[in-house]
């Protein structure tokens, strides 16, 4: 739902060539590489592990290495084990796949007179949490609606992250009211930064995008924003000022183990398999 990358911009013929590959319909694309769909899900879906039936992962594979970049893009509908998966990927500045997530949370939605959806219907859920070290810090990342859940990214803030990506593409409705706040709050909880990437909003489309890519720091302030046009955002990101947020309000150390507990289940799996 969307794509995040570096700050730099790929040239544009290689943005072309790829949609040249995928014959992409003139429609919002609201996955990365297709319409938010049913009737494109399947069509536009990649078996990753397949190069040959791949040419996004491709394409971005090439654009990591060709700029020694870090790209984290998506998401992409993804073929695996004839189950159909919401996947964003991250590729190292040797091109290679170095993570993959699959969209954990589905987005089933019943809003009378507003919008019905039932991705539940179409997709498999994820069943893992994805960090990643990267030449750019220590990434989690999330699709869409994994940014409601703050489960997931105080996960990631213990796992150690620097920061959290979520490409995702809410609707004018809960976008209003829902996506500035979400980001503000999972960066202030746990006091790291959080970006966002939406795709642009196209008012011929079935699916209105409320857009509105982001950047929010570790206190929960803006750092950078746009509208809903087509636009790039180029922001620095200073990782120092998380351990000054976390200095100056301790948070960690004033969570009160006595009375709540937040567990790792991933962890407590593997201790108890190595025991």
């Amino acid at each position: 739902m969307g794509e995040m990358g570096s700050a730099s911009k790929l040239p544009e013929h290689t943005m072309l060539s790829a949609s040249e590959r995928l014959e992409l319909p003139k429609s919002v694309k609201e996955m990365w590489n297709c319409p938010y769909s049913k009737d494109f899900f399947a069509k536009f879906a990649e078996d990753f592990d397949n190069e040959d039936s791949s040419p996004t992962i491709s394409l971005l594979s090439e654009a990591a290495s060709c700029h020694g970049i870090t790209i984290i893009g998506g998401s992409l509908p993804e073929w695996s084990n004839g189950r159909l998966y919401n996947t964003s990927c991250v590729f190292g500045p040797d091109g290679k796949l170095s993570a993959k997530h699959r969209k954990i949370h589905l987005f089933d939605v019943d809003i009378p007179g507003d919008i019905t959806f039932k991705e539940s219907d179409i997709f498999t859920g994820g069943d893992k949490p994805t960090i990643v070290d990267t030449d750019a810090g220590c990434v989690g990342v999330g699709i869409c609606h994994d940014i409601r859940f703050p489960e997931l990214a105080m996960l990631y803030a213990a796992k150690g992250a620097h920061i959290i990506c979520y490409p995702g593409a809410f609707n004018i409705s809960t976008g209003e009211l829902l996506w500035e706040l979400m980001q503000r709050s999972r960066a202030a909880d746990n006091q790291l930064f959080v970006a966002t990437c939406s795709p642009s909003r196209d008012s011929c489309g079935g699916y209105a995008i409320w857009g509105h890519s982001t950047l929010v720091g570790p206190s929960g302030e803006i750092i950078a924003t746009t509208g809903h046009e087509e636009n790039v955002i180029v922001a620095e990101i200073d990782y120092s000022k998380i351990k000054l947020q976390r200095k100056s309000i301790p948070l960690d150390k004033q969570k009160r183990g006595d009375i709540y507990q937040f567990v790792d289940e991933c962890e407590e799996e593997k201790h108890q398999n190595s025991e």
